[in-house]
Formats: structure tokens, sequence, C-alpha cells
């Protein structure tokens, strides 16, 4: 096997069980965090898909590998907008709450 797949098969396994719980989370809550969750779970779907497709040397044409194709933009661009999107969906969800009971002034 390649070794450029061999890294996006191990990259796979805990992007998928990320998209599983966000699509978990976002059944059973439909917030906007879930939201932004889910799409940024997607997003590190397509950079997964982008390696795998480089390494397989599907779509030559997008030029994957090389640094100013439009495939290396393509998985780069997933790859910031997913992170950014997982990082706002944790602050959405954790910006609301209060971490301490408020108590009555005396």
């Amino acid at each position: 096997m390649n070794a450029g797949l061999d890294k996006a098969f191990v990259i796979a396994l805990p992007v998928v069980v990320l998209l599983g719980l966000s699509v978990a989370r976002f059944v059973s809550t439909r917030s906007a965090s879930a939201t932004l969750q889910l799409l940024g779970a997607a997003c590190l779907v397509i950079v997964v898909l982008t390696h795998v497709a480089e390494a397989s040397g599907l779509f030559p044409v997008m030029g994957w590998g090389e640094p100013h194709s439009v495939g290396h933009y393509f998985d780069l661009t997933s790859a910031v907008l997913g992170v950014a999107l997982l990082l706002a969906a944790l602050l959405t969800r954790f910006g609301r709450r209060d971490t301490l009971p408020r108590r009555p002034m005396d």
C-alpha cells in the first residue's frame, strides 16, 4: 500500500468518529453549535477524501500534491474551514453556559 494512503486511512478513523458524533448531536439537539460542528466535521471528511484521491492518483487534473494547484487549495481551504467551524462550535456551545451558579447579593 502507498504511504500516503496509509496516512489518509489513519487520519480517517478519528474524523469518521467525529462525524458520527456530530450527526448524533445534530439529530438530538438541532442547535447552532451542533450545526457548526457537523459542518466542520464534513469539511474534515473532505480533507481525508482529498488525501485518498491524491494517494490513489484519482482526478490527476486537480494536481494533487503540487504547491499551487486546485487540489492543494481545495485541501487547504477544507482543512482551515473545518478547524474554524469546529472551534466556532466549541465557543458557541460553551460560551452560553454559566459555569458557576449566581449567588444573590447580600
